[in-house]
């Protein structure tokens, strides 16, 4: 496995080997989970100089899947994503560091035309040769939003003290790229 700051060259995400996932608390009591089915990202990796770096992401917002087709609906709409004025989800990288297997990429999340700072601890995996010959690598990392920072502001009172959904949102994120050039 090479270090993560022997690392050098554009790779492109691979959505059939990635996950763009969350998890959110739901009626105080239990989790739900959903992922993002259509996306793409292109990275620089610079491991010799992290600040040369940079990193796009772009993700449909209507491709969100909780395995629930009328909850899915409802997150399209204009009480959560509406998704047909806001139909991307972006990440742009402004700023990244390597320490030991980890990579922290800080960049400008825009859900919803509203714009926040991030950072994301992406933990290394490793690079291989796949048996197709392509160069991969991979990551995991996780970072915690408050939905309520991006307008998403819906939710229904319980009767027994709560609310429905929980304005805090784990992202969890497990990247398999491909090396380009």
């Amino acid at each position: 496995m090479s270090q993560l700051t022997e690392l050098a060259g554009t790779y492109v995400l691979d959505p059939t080997h990635s996950t763009l996932g969350f998890v959110t608390r739901h009626a105080m009591v239990t989790k739900v989970r959903g992922s993002f089915d259509e996306y793409s990202g292109t990275a620089t990796i610079d491991g010799a100089d992290p600040s040369a770096s940079t990193l796009a992401v772009e993700i449909k917002a209507a491709s969100i899947n909780t395995r629930n087709a009328d909850r899915d609906a409802h997150l399209r709409s204009g009480d959560f994503f509406e998704t047909e004025a806001y139909p991307d989800i972006t990440f742009r990288g402004t700023g990244f560091a390597i320490d030991g297997d980890v990579a922290e990429v800080t960049g400008d999340l825009t859900i919803r035309g509203v714009t926040r700072s991030l950072t994301i601890p992406f933990e290394y995996q490793g690079a291989a040769t796949d048996p197709f010959g392509n160069q991969r690598i991979g990551f995991e990392g996780s970072a915690v939003i408050n939905r309520s920072d991006f307008g998403l502001t819906w939710n229904a009172a319980l009767e027994t003290g709560g609310f429905l959904v929980s304005d805090k949102i784990t992202l969890e994120l497990e990247i398999s790229a491909v090396r380009q050039a």
